[in-house]
Parts: structure tokens; sequence; C-alpha cells
């Protein structure tokens, strides 16, 4: 029986769900639950709870390099993956008494699609083809109660819309929002699940002060923890590329990202779930950092795009 522990570096919750799938491959090839070390805004400890393939999640600080070692030392690890180029995490697994460590080339991650590496990266440890296919995991009696709390039912259409994004040149106008939610519930009879944190109470309050209001439940005042089994519940997610796009693609809703200054070739193509809409004038591989194109998405472009995922 092997202990395995698995560190991810990258920051974001949208990263931690793009890379489940190469980790579940680690497990099911030890045959053992990993552990996983992450650092905090990833919210991976919420996001593993109910993960069979998970036996704990331990907090990667990146200022404490003697912390970490305290705290992974005594569990006497006997592998480490490292999806990572960095020289201090593998510096850390030898310090910790961690024999075999599997890490990224050094200094070698600039510039590439991180997806992609980490999916070779584990092909190539693993000797074994994987399915990008994230699946994020959720105990079926809290489902059940989120759906008698926010009666939730198949004869709504119930959407997670993702209305945040980690910064402006990711955010679709809310304006555009409303009108869309608007054009939606004309057609359909539907619930809006507002996906925000507090950071983003001015955006989910201008919708809630709207038409449409009556129709939208906020997760301004929720956690991650509290929103998983709400989002489970749902059938739909439609907004920004954001953290709960890929929590909720994880949890198998049909889902529509809006890519406008981040690159759909790393976080667009991992799952069958997730359908997206591009700027004018931009494929696949052109759109990316930088891309700038909040301003490049009409409404109807994205309402037509979602009517094919409903119908």
């Amino acid at each position: 029986m092997s202990k395995v522990l698995v560190i991810f570096k990258n920051r974001g919750i949208g990263d931690i769900c793009v890379l489940v799938s190469s980790l579940h491959a680690v497990s099911r090839k030890v045959g053992e639950p990993v552990t996983v070390l992450a650092q905090k805004n990833t919210r991976a400890e919420d996001i593993f709870k109910d993960d069979p393939h998970v036996s704990a999640v331990i907090e990667l600080d990146e200022k404490g390099f003697f912390n970490i070692i305290k705290k992974i030392k005594p569990k006497k690890f006997d592998q480490s993956y490292i999806y990572s180029d960095s020289v201090r995490l593998f510096l850390i697994t030898k310090l910790s008494g961690i024999k075999e460590n599997f890490h990224y080339k050094f200094f070698s991650k600039k510039g590439k699609n991180f997806f992609k590496t980490a999916k070779e990266f584990t092909e190539k440890i693993l000797d074994t083809k994987i399915d990008s296919q994230s699946k994020i995991y959720c105990n079926k009696n809290d489902i059940e109660e989120a759906k008698r709390k926010f009666s939730i039912s198949d004869k709504t259409k119930n959407i997670i819309c993702g209305i945040s994004a980690s910064g402006t040149t990711k955010r679709w106008d809310i304006d555009n929002y409303i009108k869309l939610f608007e054009k939606l519930n004309s057609k359909f009879r539907c619930r809006f699940f507002l996906a925000g944190g507090p950071n983003d109470k001015n955006l989910i309050e201008k919708v809630m002060n709207s038409l449409v209001g009556k129709h939208c439940i906020s997760f301004s005042n929720m956690s991650i923890f509290e929103t998983i089994p709400i989002i489970s519940a749902c059938q739909y997610y439609i907004g920004n590329d954001t953290g709960w796009g890929h929590i909720s693609s994880g949890l198998n809703l049909k889902s529509l990202f809006l890519f406008m200054d981040s690159p759909p070739s790393a976080y667009g193509v991992y799952s069958k779930n997730i359908s997206i809409v591009l700027p004018d004038g931009e494929t696949i591989e052109s759109c990316g950092h930088n891309t700038r194109g909040k301003d490049k998405i009409s409404i109807d472009k994205v309402l037509n795009k979602f009517l094919e995922i409903i119908i």
C-alpha cells in the first residue's frame, strides 16, 4: 500500500477542477485515495470533501517552506506527483523524506498549455491513457436537501449563472446578463442562481433589483462548500470562464462558457459538458490572455448557443 501526495501549485478553483482527472488517474493507479497539497484559494478542501479518491487536503503555504515540511514529513508518504516545474516544491518533498517524486521538467512550463501539460505528464508517469473528463463528487443526501430548500425541480430550467470573474476583462457586462435572463425567462420557466462572492455584491444587487430579480437566488453569502449541492441539483451553467463554471461542469451540468480573455484551449476543451462562445473573429487557438473580447460577444450569440444546449 503506497501513501501518495499529489501537489497542485495552481491558484484558482478552475485550475483544480481541470486537473481532477489526473488526480483520479493517480488514485486509481495506486489503488488508494491520495492526499492533496494545494493552495487555500483553490478551495480544494470543499471541492474534494466527498471525493472517494482523496483522503485529505493539506494547505500549501506559499511562504512557509519549513512549515510545509512539518505538515507532510510525519505522514511518511512513499510517492509525490508534483504538477509543477517548481524546484522549491521538489526540495520540499525530498526534505520531507519522500523517496519517489515525479515532477515536471524544471523550468519548462512557461508558455505551455497547462491542461495538456498535466495530461501528458500523468499519462507518461502512469503509462496509460486517461480520460480528461473531470468529475466532482457530492453527497446525494446533500443534493436532495438542496432541492427541498431551494424548491429545485425538473419543471424549471435551473441555471447557475457565473457573473463573476477573476478580472474585469474576463467578465461580460452585467447588463448583458440581465437582458439575457429576461429573454430566457420569456421562453422558459427559469430560476437563476447568481454565482458570485462578497466582491460581486454590486453586480448581484443590480440583477436582484431588475425585473428578473424575483427569479434569482444569490450565492454571495455562501461558501463553496454550501453551493456545491445546489449546483449539483441544477441542470445548466451559463457564464464567464470562472471556478463556478468548472465546478458546474465537474458536477455534470451542461455548461456554456464565455471566453473573453482566457484560453479555451486550456479551459474549454477538457470536458464534454462544456460548450463555448468566443468573441467575434476569434478561434479556440487565437483566443487567450490579452484578447480583451468582452465587447465582441452579443446577447443573441449567447442566447442562440444556449438554446442549442437546452433544446
